[in-house]
């Protein structure tokens, strides 16, 4: 933690140095997309995107999970996506999986997770991949992907991306992120295949 403590304090005189300010922040933001990705540490939406503090509005969740829309069980990650596009007016919003996500593994293998009780019931909303025993890397990344559209697929259940999406003011993106090396894979609806940006 010392590191952290330190370059939080430092974090100021670093942004001056760099001849940047952060005053304009406080007349508040205009996020021009929303980034939706794991939890995962390795996974840093604003060094993958290159994005300045106010231009990418972002939810992480254990598992890229966007929880199916419900007033009757309403969610952070729900009333998130509904300020993003609603009052922030985001048009854009991208989901990225990534390699090597250990949500997703538990799903596709199906692991007991009594340990985690809070952690299986989240996992429990998403959509569940094919499972095998040992599934390979390669297996992975396929149950990455499909988990990936199947969020998107969630996200078009929300009334309020529903519909921005009928008079086209909001476009849905699919990324996956390759953590070892740092490619970005992008979903082509057209092709129904992720390629290289």
């Amino acid at each position: 933690m010392h590191t952290f403590i330190e370059h939080a304090r430092s974090f100021p005189a670093r942004v001056a140095a760099a001849g940047q300010s952060l005053a304009p922040l406080a007349d508040g933001q205009q996020p021009e997309a929303l980034f939706v990705t794991c939890s995962d540490s390795r996974v840093v939406p604003s060094l993958i995107t290159g994005a300045r503090p106010g231009q990418l509005f972002e939810l992480r969740t254990a598992g890229q999970i966007v929880p199916r829309y419900s007033l009757d069980r309403p969610t952070g990650e729900a009333a998130t996506i509904e300020f993003a596009v609603e009052v922030l007016g985001v048009t854009d919003i991208v989901v990225c999986g990534h390699s090597q996500c250990a949500a997703v593994a538990a799903l596709a293998r199906g692991d007991d997770l009594t340990a985690v009780p809070a952690m299986s019931g989240w996992l429990a909303q998403a959509a569940e991949p094919v499972r095998s025993e040992r599934p390979s890397e390669r297996d992975l990344d396929h149950a990455v992907r499909e988990h990936v559209l199947a969020q998107l697929e969630r996200l078009r259940g929300y009334p309020v991306i529903r519909r921005r999406l009928d008079d086209g003011r909001i476009t849905l993106h699919g990324w996956f992120y390759q953590v070892h090396t740092g490619l970005v894979f992008a979903h082509r609806p057209g092709d129904d295949l992720f390629l290289p940006l």
